[in-house]
């Protein structure tokens, strides 16, 4: 079943914003990432409410059991989603834990989040399992630019550095999104604004991935941290102008919260993730800074 984005836009948290009252589940079942972002700074803990946190690693069996508890606190929530803390498709873990919510929960929409570096030559397999909407997260189309927010990548097991690096990111990212759309899977791509080093460059990668297929741009605000601690976070003015030029190509979305990895429940109205995950599931920690 193909939804539509106006389907989603009545059923999707990241779609809608707060008019749908839709909920989304996060299942932090993915340890390990593929490449190195200078502000990505992951973590395992119970106190910060950022991406790339959660407090527990998961398995996909384990996905279920949470899936259950969810829904049973919150049956607001229609989005079971996969963001992380690493990265989906640098391990099975994500489309392994998708095949089993298509089974049991076949309702659920499924969403999906990556770099987008394996997009490309994994999107047989995005497709096979049904996933409803995809985020990649493009931060440049220029490989020097990308180069200055991402300090390597790891592809086929070989590690590429600087622009060397990012161009193989960025081909893969582009080359990804045009077959996952034109699949009719539903694309939103992700933004992290550092307005001293992309802030001039927002307008390339609306017109880029909108050509590519996405539908939809998300621009989120860096939170200065890891290598890129001392610059600032964008303010208001910034983002909104950063935001009005990326809508002159492609529709974009004002209502992101930063949402953790193991996040569960109405964005902006209820927040379950706490019973749901914090000190509820003992198993061993598996993240993986790799």
């Amino acid at each position: 079943m193909s939804h539509t984005y106006k389907d989603l836009q009545n059923s999707h948290p990241c779609f809608g914003g707060y008019k749908n009252n839709a909920g989304r589940i996060h299942l932090p079942v993915s340890p390990g990432c593929n490449i190195a972002c200078r502000f990505c700074d992951r973590a395992v803990n119970d106190t910060e409410n950022r991406p790339g946190v959660t407090s527990k690693v998961i398995t996909p069996d384990e996905s279920l059991e949470v899936i259950e508890r969810a829904l049973a606190l919150c049956p607001a929530i229609k989005v079971a989603g996969i963001a992380g803390p690493g990265d989906t498709l640098a391990s099975d873990h994500a489309l392994e834990t998708f095949r089993k919510i298509k089974e049991k929960y076949p309702d659920l929409l499924k969403c999906m989040s990556t770099n987008g570096l394996l997009l490309y030559e994994r999107a047989d397999e995005v497709i096979d399992v049904g996933i409803d909407t995809l985020t990649v997260t493009v931060n440049a189309v220029d490989p020097d630019i990308e180069a200055k927010l991402n300090k390597y990548i790891i592809y086929h097991g070989v590690r590429y550095e600087g622009a060397e690096g990012t161009r193989i990111l960025i081909d893969q990212q582009i080359k990804g999104i045009k077959k996952i759309s034109a699949a009719g899977i539903t694309v939103k791509v992700n933004t992290v604004l550092v307005p001293e080093i992309n802030g001039e460059h927002i307008e390339e990668i609306a017109k880029t991935v909108k050509a590519a297929g996405a539908s939809i741009y998300n621009i989120i605000p860096l939170i200065p941290q890891y290598e890129l601690a001392d610059l600032k976070a964008p303010c208001c003015v910034q983002i909104d102008e950063a935001r009005t030029k990326a809508s002159k190509y492609i529709d974009v979305f004002r209502h992101c919260q930063h949402c953790r990895a193991d996040a569960a429940g109405v964005p902006g109205v209820s927040e379950y993730g706490e019973q749901i995950y914090r000190r509820r599931i003992n198993i061993k920690e598996t993240f993986s800074h790799g």
